[in-house]
């Protein structure tokens, strides 16, 4: 009867380290069979996007008609992709190629397959050429973050409905009827953040992250129309437009002496950054007395997270909002 117990046990366990393993694996299995159906043709229109929340777009305006895989998916960064095997299958079956542009895409053999294929469009380089102005710089380097103003990146609706009517001009109505509602749904959004963020005082709206990637979310959503020219005061990060995770001890002093004069208690990660560098920050800033610490919840600058676009920019607001209305 013992052994019995015992074979019967063993059983079970192994079959649930079985299962376990296989659930582990089944994110990455189920990637490479939707990768495998995305190669095949099926009369939709192909499209590769460099990034989420650019695909999530994408597959808002074309619907059923088009067929979009990410590259540069997960927590992977994209400042610093480069192209891996199998990448130039995906680039010789897309039948367009969406990119961010402006220089968030800037590993070698990313950036030059993206800018010399003839099937590929520039999201930021639209943007830029339609509302110059809206465009924000950090010593003299184009910020690529734009969509992190939802009201910016409505901007790229149209483009992208543009440019899937010319390849399937049957879908034209289809595309444009979903682009306009599309941007009905991100007006609201764009809306709803700003009244979420500017239930903080004033005196309290200011943000620390972990790399540059908050400036257009700072202008639209933490800035009084006040402030003018000196918005840029209400956000800081140790890390430049591409984070690195080299800082120097000049990096953490101005952090620190910012944290100081606006009164910050609380620093915010990023969910595909180190925490390194936000970690010698608190260690440094206690050092001296401050009373600092990391929000235990993520934003997401350049990685998306597991939903959508808008679900993306409404828990970055909800989560700056309810940290720093505790810490008033």
């Amino acid at each position: 009867m013992k052994k019995w117990c015992l074979k019967i046990f063993g059983t079970l366990l192994i079959g649930s380290i079985l299962l376990g393993v296989f659930a582990g694996c089944s994110g990455k299995t189920g990637r490479a069979k939707r990768f495998g159906e995305w190669m095949e043709p099926n009369g939709k229109v192909k499209v590769l996007s460099t990034i989420a929340q650019i695909g999530d777009l994408v597959e808002e305006i074309g619907g059923d008609r088009i067929d979009g895989w990410v590259l540069i998916h997960g927590d992977l960064d994209p400042h610093s992709y480069e192209l891996v095997k199998g990448d130039d299958e995906k680039f010789s079956r897309a039948d367009l190629i969406i990119y961010n542009g402006l220089g968030l895409e800037h590993g070698a053999s990313i950036s030059s397959n993206l800018e010399n294929h003839p099937k590929s469009l520039s999201i930021g380089e639209e943007i830029q050429k339609a509302s110059p102005q809206k465009i924000l710089h950090k010593k003299r380097s184009v910020d690529p973050h734009i969509w992190m103003d939802i009201s910016l990146w409505k901007e790229a609706v149209d483009p992208i409905a543009d440019r899937l009517s010319q390849i399937d001009p049957a879908g034209q109505e289809i595309y444009y009827q979903r682009a306009d509602q599309l941007k009905n749904k991100m007006d609201e959004a764009h809306r709803e953040l700003f009244a979420t963020l500017h239930r903080i005082p004033p005196e309290k709206r200011y943000l620390v992250t972990s790399h540059d990637a908050f400036h257009y979310f700072t202008k639209s959503y933490l800035a009084d129309p006040s402030d003018g020219d000196t918005w840029m005061e209400r956000f800081a990060a140790p890390e430049g437009l591409a984070p690195d995770g080299q800082l120097n001890p000049n990096d953490i002093a101005e952090i620190i002496s910012f944290l100081k004069k606006k009164k910050i208690t609380v620093l915010f990660p990023e969910s595909n950054v180190s925490r390194d560098s936000i970690k010698k920050i608190v260690s440094a800033g206690r050092e001296m007395g401050l009373e600092i610490s990391i929000c235990s919840e993520v934003l997401y600058g350049d990685a998306m997270g597991k939903g959508g676009y808008l679900d993306m920019m409404k828990h970055n607001g909800e989560v700056i909002s309810r940290y720093l209305e505790e810490n008033r």
